[in-house]
């Protein structure tokens, strides 16, 4: 059965006494309008779902308080457009993740990987790996070595995913001739 309260009721029910009905309701009625508006700021639809979603969860969580003053959908493209500037300023999940992949990265003990591949003195992947642009390197060590995604070695190393699969092939493509 398809809830018939306004906007008003739904955010009260929802805020008095965690409605869950009352929620998905609002979030059927407003998350494609949210989705829509925000992909005009933003290209990536993976920030913008996880926009939409930190801006529910606002809601749910009761961080974001209507105070009955204009209406709903203004209310929540206040929320969600803050939460993607944030978002692509670095403050958000990605900038939270990137500080994180950061940290472990540049800590002092060198990882496992990293003791291998810097073991390995003799035979043709060592002097493949050296002669690899320190671009290529650098992916290759993201995705391969530490195991990150395409969109999680494009925040670390600060350029788009498409760059991070162009350098990934282009790697390879020089190792295989390399060892060939």
């Amino acid at each position: 059965m398809r809830d018939t309260r306004s906007d008003g009721e739904l955010l009260r029910a929802i805020a008095a006494d965690e409605d869950r009905r009352a929620f998905e309701e609002l979030y059927r009625r407003y998350a494609p309008w949210l989705t829509a508006r925000l992909r005009g700021r933003c290209a990536d639809p993976g920030v913008v779902d996880d926009v939409v979603q930190e801006t529910f969860l606002a809601v749910w969580r009761g961080t974001a308080r209507y105070r009955e003053e204009g209406d709903v959908a203004g209310w929540l493209w206040r929320i969600g457009s803050r939460r993607l500037i944030d978002t692509l300023r670095g403050d958000g999940a990605r900038g939270r993740l990137r500080q994180a992949l950061a940290r472990l990265r540049h800590r002092d003990e060198a990882s496992a990987e990293e003791r291998v591949l810097a073991g390995v003195e003799h035979g043709d992947l060592a002097g493949a790996l050296v002669r690899l642009s320190p671009e290529l390197r650098a992916v290759l060590q993201a995705t391969v070595i530490d195991g990150l995604t395409t969109r999680e070695a494009a925040v670390l190393l600060g350029i788009p995913p498409g760059t991070v699969k162009t350098r990934a092939l282009r790697a390879r493509k020089q190792l295989r001739e390399a060892l060939a």
